[in-house]
């Protein structure tokens, strides 16, 4: 598999040169500068896939050309921003760049409640606390009939909680939510925007209803518009599971276990739709098998991320090692090595170790975890050869 790293851009404190030396092949990033919705010029590809390329790597993956909202719950902008997509979609193909990974989760991408869990070796992961999230959104939010997606037990948990959490632990929460984990991923809300409680209640307030069933339509719409131009330049699309893979906050979840994936790829039954298998969305899951998912859609598989949960009893998900948890991530390359050993593949999420934890990296990208991670999958993929 072709070992790639999530890069930030030329501002990242983790420079190409890095990753040329701990034997990183490919490089996974995007035009992050560019406003949601906006065209990807030819000379704004070119200039980062040149600077890429001069430091002895490849722009193997962009992550991602992010599908705006409108998109997702069928706004009046939507014909312009698909216009927009396309253009953007044939300049990549134009200039050489040819796999894209994009998300079709309404308002929020992945959901954590905690970015420093403390791992009993000393290490942090990132952390999802059903009790602290219900908190969240009955509380914080204040969602209408919020408390009919939670279990008694939850709410009753939740309650206790409300009675001695403190104004800064519920502006980390909001934080973590709602800011950290999303400001750098979809734009929809910064670091520094006032009140986000508020922009994000708005943002919910987008899709009141929409259903699975239209978000559904909706993606099969926006795959129906796009395909086509990526089967014209030769881009693969490929789209990542919902993180979690089960419905929040009133929001449906439509690729979230086999049924779902199947569902989208015979939607528009094209080899340029395809799946970025994330093996820790997908095992965050109880419902998904991951190796079995990963045999069956290895075919429509355009890139990998590799890493691991555990799931609680209780239905809380912790990032777990590479080499443990649901993921079975050992079992997972020798699956997509022999189906296609020239796959993309990224460590995702690394844990925060040694001197991670003085840098402000974003959340779920240090870089000794990260590291200690690719290690341990190169070795992985050399000893299934």
């Amino acid at each position: 598999m072709e070992l790639t790293w999530r890069w930030f851009g030329k501002n990242d404190n983790i420079t190409l040169d890095m990753l040329r030396q701990m034997g990183v092949q490919g490089v996974v990033t995007a035009l992050h500068g560019v406003p949601n919705g906006k065209i990807w010029t030819e000379d704004a590809i070119n200039d980062l896939k040149n600077y890429i390329e001069k430091a002895g790597l490849r722009w193997s993956v962009v992550e991602s050309l992010p599908v705006c909202e409108a998109i997702k719950y069928g706004g009046k902008e939507r014909e312009q921003l698909l216009q927009n997509y396309r253009v953007s979609l044939a300049n990549l193909g134009k200039c050489g760049v040819k796999t894209v990974c994009y998300n079709f989760m309404p308002v929020i991408d992945w959901i954590r409640t905690d970015l420093y869990h403390p791992n009993p070796d000393g290490t942090s992961s990132l952390y999802f606390d059903r009790v602290q999230f219900a908190y969240f959104d009955c509380f914080i939010l204040k969602r209408k009939d919020a408390e009919q997606d939670y279990t008694p037990d939850e709410i009753r948990k939740a309650k206790v909680w409300d009675t001695t959490i403190t104004e800064t632990e519920k502006d980390k929460l909001i934080d973590t939510i709602i800011v950290k984990t999303q400001g750098f991923v979809n734009g929809n809300i910064r670091e520094g925007d006032k009140n986000p409680v508020a922009i994000f209640n708005k943002l919910l307030d987008l899709y009141k209803g929409i259903d699975k069933a239209q978000l559904r339509a909706n993606m099969k719409y926006f795959l129906e518009q796009v395909i086509p131009t990526a089967e014209k330049y030769g881009v693969n699309l490929c789209v990542h599971p919902d993180d979690p893979p089960f419905p929040v906050l009133g929001l449906p979840r439509i690729v979230t276990n086999t049924e779902d994936i199947d569902w989208f790829l015979h939607a528009v039954d094209n080899p340029h739709n395809g799946l970025t298998f994330c093996a820790g969305s997908l095992s965050a899951g109880v419902h998904n098998d991951v190796p079995a998912m990963a045999r069956r859609f290895a075919g429509r598989t355009h890139f990998v991320h590799l890493r691991s949960t555990e799931v609680s009893p209780e239905g809380n998900i912790l990032e777990a090692s590479h080499l443990a948890g649901r993921g079975q991530v050992v079992e997972l390359v020798r699956i997509f090595e022999k189906a296609n050993p020239t796959l993309p593949m990224r460590i995702d999420h690394g844990r925060q170790m040694l001197d991670d934890v003085n840098k402000t990296y974003n959340p779920g990208y240090s870089l000794y975890g990260r590291m200690y991670a690719l290690a341990q999958v190169m070795g992985v993929i050399a000893a299934t050869k």
